[in-house]
């Protein structure tokens, strides 16, 4: 008798140290990359089970400068993603505290789903951290805002997180190429393809879709335009003030999506656009030709809008027929056909789901 309870207890005590407790520590102590669990060194990010936010995500102050001197070549790359991750970090973490295992099966989900939230969002906490440790001692890191996720029930919960899963790979393209140094470049890529396996579990066990889409993901070269279309679940003026402009620079276009009257967004479909945000319209020069741009994959495809009437007239566009049907589109409205720069993107980006078509109309009608 003896002997089993020695076993038992063995193995209780194993299983509870599998498990590890959560990190407490403040930002000033942050400020040293060697403080607390290592991401890839430490089991934390992997096996932490809890409801209260997995270090580093419940130290949310900004981490100040500890040196003097300029900034590193990648710190505002590292600073516009950090501050995206603070963002996903939170609707993750607002999804573990809302919802229970329970809530997702009578929703029709496996009864794995909570738990794949519990792992996503200790990924995305592990992911803080190795964004705060790229960024050098002479520049802020930044904090969190407060968020504001009008999310009630589970399927709108993970609607919205596979948009945000599957949009982290096209801006990841995009800050890619932002960035200077090899290093940068890697850790994104390995990153990128965290998130990848978080978009196709997303697409398999929730949406029981195939995950394959086509042999390139879409590349768009303007990441900030992106980051900027997580703003509006900032609560305005909740960010700490030490924090820098999000996403720096940042042109603040006007977003657009595709009218809540929309019932197809596949290849040849036709809809109308519709701007999210009445004080923040185009403003289109007489004589000159606009275009809607489609990205996907590689390249991309430039399709003539007529803007002659706006706002009264609404803008109609025609999906390019001969787009794959396959993972996502992003368009943007442009005064030069391809979108070559920046400064000739008039409005936008929107995200037009291919995997599954249906969330791509749910989230047009939730936006």
């Amino acid at each position: 008798m003896k002997t089993l309870f020695t076993i038992t207890f063995n193995i209780l005590y194993g299983l509870a140290a599998a498990a590890p407790a959560n990190f407490e520590g403040t930002a000033k102590q942050l400020a040293d990359p060697n403080f607390g669990p290592v991401p890839g060194q430490d089991p934390l990010w992997s096996s932490y089970s809890g409801v209260d936010p997995t270090f580093p995500g419940n130290i949310k102050d900004p981490i100040l400068p500890t040196e003097h001197g300029e900034p590193a070549v990648d710190d505002v790359v590292w600073q516009n993603l950090l501050a995206a991750e603070w963002v996903i970090f939170e609707l993750y973490q607002y999804g573990v505290e809302t919802f229970t295992s329970e809530q997702f099966v009578e929703a029709g989900y496996p009864n794995t789903t909570y738990d794949r939230i519990v792992e996503i969002r200790n990924n995305e906490a592990g992911h803080l951290r190795i964004f705060q440790n790229k960024i050098s001692p002479n520049s802020i890191k930044p904090g969190a805002c407060r968020y504001q996720i009008p999310v009630y029930e589970p399927f709108t919960f993970l609607a919205i997180a596979t948009l945000f899963e599957i949009s982290s790979m096209a801006f990841l393209t995009g800050l890619v190429q932002q960035a200077q140094l090899p290093e940068s470049h890697a850790a994104m890529v390995a990153i990128a393809e965290v998130e990848t396996r978080h978009e196709t579990w997303a697409l398999i066990d929730l949406w029981k879709e195939n995950p394959f889409g086509g042999p390139s993901d879409t590349i768009f070269p303007y990441a900030n335009e992106i980051l900027e279309g997580t703003n509006p679940y900032v609560i305005p003026g909740s960010c700490p003030k030490e924090n820098p402009e999000y996403p720096y620079p940042r042109q603040d276009l006007p977003p657009f999506s595709p009218a809540k009257t929309t019932k197809s967004l596949m290849p040849g479909d036709t809809f109308a656009v519709n701007f999210t945000d009445p004080t923040n319209l185009p403003s289109f020069e007489e004589g000159t030709q606009y275009y809607m741009t489609f990205f996907h994959g590689p390249a991309n495809i430039s399709i003539p809008i007529d803007v002659h009437g706006f706002p009264d007239v609404p803008i109609e566009v025609q999906i390019p027929a001969q787009l794959e049907v396959k993972g996502i589109y992003l368009t943007v409205i442009t005064d030069t056909m391809g979108a070559p720069s920046v400064d000739t993107v008039k409005a936008g980006p929107n995200i037009i789901l291919q995997q599954p078509a249906s969330l791509g109309l749910a989230v047009v009608q939730y936006e």
